[in-house]
């Protein structure tokens, strides 16, 4: 049996900020700084927030140090960890790793942040942690083998993501690798999120990642208390990847430690959809583009993706075509496709204009989507897709690989801080907006977690 508990606790407890080359320096708080963009949009805009703030102030969990971005109240730092964590994951719009096929900073970057405030931290000590959470995460979403552990109808950022969460709340807390092996053996007890929603349109897929970083900076408390948690969480009889997937791999939780940095593998949205539907978005794009295509002149649109990505947002064509809500939307190819046929692209705010728009909604029925051979064949690596566009005049059709925002394609630093901006200058002063993105992007320099996150606090209404 391979000690996998105990090689990514000793991994996690050794990891200094020296240690770190300087790419996965630079691209961590590039991650940063766009999941902190989408927790203070979320804050103000997502449908489910008033609710999580409600119930997490009616715990008891209003009370406290710890800052929620967005908004002007202090919390506890579970509270903070929970509802950070669910803002992060509510725009859909979070970062992704394309071959664990999760969501790796929502569950993560939360929990650290949390505990960075109860801890005083520096920069370079919230740095370190969350490349560790974020490395811990990805491998054992790799371990389960992701479509395996989808199929059992698991949500992998978010069960995955205790594990992550915990390591970088235990981290920051100074738990040597003993601590952090309890912390995982408690994690164990709490790993979930079932991808039920996707049937309901519930607001879950959210609140899981929020629990998962809440529940992440709860496991490493404990442990660092001196509570036991399960032995061999990870890899024991009982323990995480044979409980949770058919076939898992325990060595890819451990291969290339210290050598292959998984978080530069993560990539960043630039449409706040399923990352499945990104490849074909930015067919899309460019064939409108190219081609002057109306929608008025559009016969059919043939999406085809992987059967993984099928089966998340193209499977029953029929309720895709009639999206109720914006998670429905958000997993709904043919919607997207319909935005991005009316309007070259699709951004947030979007959602609340074409969601009743009837023009929208007949170009839905237009777009059939399809497992597609290619597209397919460039799993795990690349979540990649293929369009066929009809229309009245001709037939145009493009595959991408891999879509903008990979690591191989990667947004330029002017993208982005204008998704960043685009996203959180309705909520934020000019001033403390300013300081909180050059404050994130020099994090290394900060010797106060807290003083930094206070500028992303939302004292008063924006004009």
């Amino acid at each position: 049996m391979i000690p996998v508990s105990k090689v990514l606790s000793e991994f996690a407890s050794s990891l200094t900020y020296e240690g770190l080359p300087e790419e996965v320096r630079t691209r961590s708080k590039q991650l940063i700084l766009d999941l902190v963009g989408n927790i203070i949009r979320a804050r103000h805009d997502a449908e489910s927030t008033p609710s999580v703030i409600s119930a997490m102030k009616r715990l008891g969990y209003g009370n406290g140090k710890c800052t929620v971005l967005g908004d002007a109240d202090s919390y506890s730092a579970p509270g903070a960890a929970m509802i950070n964590g669910t803002l992060a994951h509510s725009l859909d719009f979070d970062d992704t790793h394309s071959a664990g096929s999760i969501h790796s900073g929502a569950p993560i970057v939360p929990a650290a942040f949390a505990v960075a405030e109860m801890v005083g931290a520096s920069g370079k000590d919230l740095i370190v942690a969350i490349v560790a959470g974020y490395e811990i995460q990805i491998r054992l979403s790799l371990a389960l083998v992701p479509s395996d552990h989808y199929d059992r109808g698991f949500h992998p950022t978010a069960t995955c993501g205790i594990f992550g969460a915990a390591a970088a709340a235990g981290k920051l807390m100074g738990l040597d690798a003993a601590g952090i092996a309890r912390a995982f053996g408690v994690a164990l007890s709490q790993s979930a999120g079932s991808m039920q929603f996707l049937h309901e349109g519930g607001w879950t897929k959210r609140s899981h990642v929020g629990q998962a970083a809440m529940n992440g900076v709860i496991a490493a408390t404990m442990a660092d208390e001196g509570f036991r948690g399960a032995i061999d969480p990870i890899e024991g009889k009982n323990g995480f990847l044979n409980s949770y997937a058919p076939s898992a791999d325990p060595s890819r939780a451990i291969e290339g430690l210290n050598t292959d940095w998984e978080l530069l593998n993560v990539g960043v949205k630039p449409y706040p959809s399923c990352r499945y539907s990104h490849a074909p978005l930015d067919a899309i794009v460019a064939l409108r583009a190219a081609h002057n295509i109306l929608p008025e002149e559009i016969i059919k649109v043939t999406v085809g993706v992987s059967e993984t990505g099928w089966k998340i947002i193209g499977d029953s064509d029929a309720k895709k075509h009639h999206p109720k809500s914006i998670v429905d939307g958000q997993f709904s190819m043919p919607f997207c496709a319909a935005v991005a046929l009316q309007t070259g692209g699709l951004s947030w705010d979007d959602y609340n204009q074409y969601l009743s728009n009837s023009n929208t909604l007949d170009l839905c029925k237009l777009v059939t989507t399809v497992v597609d051979d290619k597209a397919n064949a460039a799993l795990p690596n690349n979540m990649a897709g293929n369009v066929v566009i009809e229309t009245s005049r001709g037939t145009f059709d493009q595959f991408i690989e891999m879509p903008k925002g990979e690591p191989g394609n990667f947004v330029t630093d002017e993208e982005l801080m204008a998704k960043f901006t685009g996203l959180t200058a309705p909520y934020i002063e000019p001033s403390a907006l300013t300081d909180l993105s050059s404050g994130l992007l020099d994090l290394d320099t900060i010797n106060s977690v807290s003083g930094l996150l206070h500028h992303g606090r939302q004292f008063e209404a924006m004009a």
